[in-house]
């Protein structure tokens, strides 16, 4: 078997390091408010939101969205330019 590639094994320790996130702070977020009644407040809140169209906050989600989606890809570009170096 062959060895990995640099960005093979980037890859996996990221997979890794965001799979050790999900377990260690999501699952017991959800565990508790699912044992604390939050999911009924969740529930109402999501009943009562009003069904507008394409509002300002969804605009301004996206804007953030694709900042942050540019920023890591620029990051990204940036260190492979480094490295080939």
């Amino acid at each position: 078997m062959g060895r990995m590639s640099a960005p093979l094994k980037w890859w996996s320790r990221a997979v890794a390091a965001v799979t050790g996130m999900v377990f260690a702070v999501v699952v017991p977020v959800h565990a508790w408010a699912a044992s604390n009644g939050v999911t009924d407040v969740a529930v109402e809140a999501a009943r009562s939101r009003r069904r507008g169209g394409f509002g300002f906050g969804s605009i301004l989600g996206l804007v953030c969205c694709l900042v942050v989606v540019g920023g890591i890809v620029l990051a990204v570009v940036l260190i492979s330019r480094r490295r080939k170096r």
